[in-house]
């Protein structure tokens, strides 16, 4: 895997900048702009997908990053489950509700794929580079 200097260029980040620019787009409509809850509740949710993918990259630690792109995982599926309700409700097309669900799935799976790769990695993350590994003296014991 190419190294990735900015939240930017992760691809799990750019489909779920996506899939929030589509909910945006489908809960401005009819009837779904006017169930504020609904709506409010929608846009959070693809935004968290979006914006955990960035804080996690920023903290610098593959462990953190794996845990917020969790999180990501999480909201992401949140908002499938807030889809399905709005088409139950007739806020949306089935056709909108198949491409947004598509999007969303190859999300999801995208971040449970980049989430295994991590786990696997030796690579601690951009905050540990240039240390020699987490090793430490104290009183002349090493620990772990």
């Amino acid at each position: 895997m190419a190294t990735i200097n900015k939240f930017e260029d992760f691809e799990v980040w750019i489909l779920a900048r996506e899939l929030s620019r589509m909910i945006y787009f489908l809960s401005s409509k009819g009837e779904f702009s006017r169930d504020l809850a609904l709506k409010d509740q929608i846009r959070s949710s693809s935004g968290s997908a979006m914006d955990n993918i960035a804080e996690g990259f920023g903290r610098g630690g593959n462990k953190e990053f794996v845990l917020f792109l969790g999180y990501s995982n999480g909201s992401a599926c949140e908002t499938k489950s807030q889809l399905i309700r709005a088409k139950d409700n007739n806020y949306i097309s089935q056709e909108e509700y198949d491409n947004a669900e598509k999007l969303a799935n190859e999300l999801i799976n995208k971040l449970v794929s980049l989430m295994a790769y991590l786990n696997k990695s030796s690579y601690k993350g951009q905050k540990f580079k240039g240390r020699s590994d987490s090793k430490f003296k104290l009183n002349n014991q090493t620990k772990n």
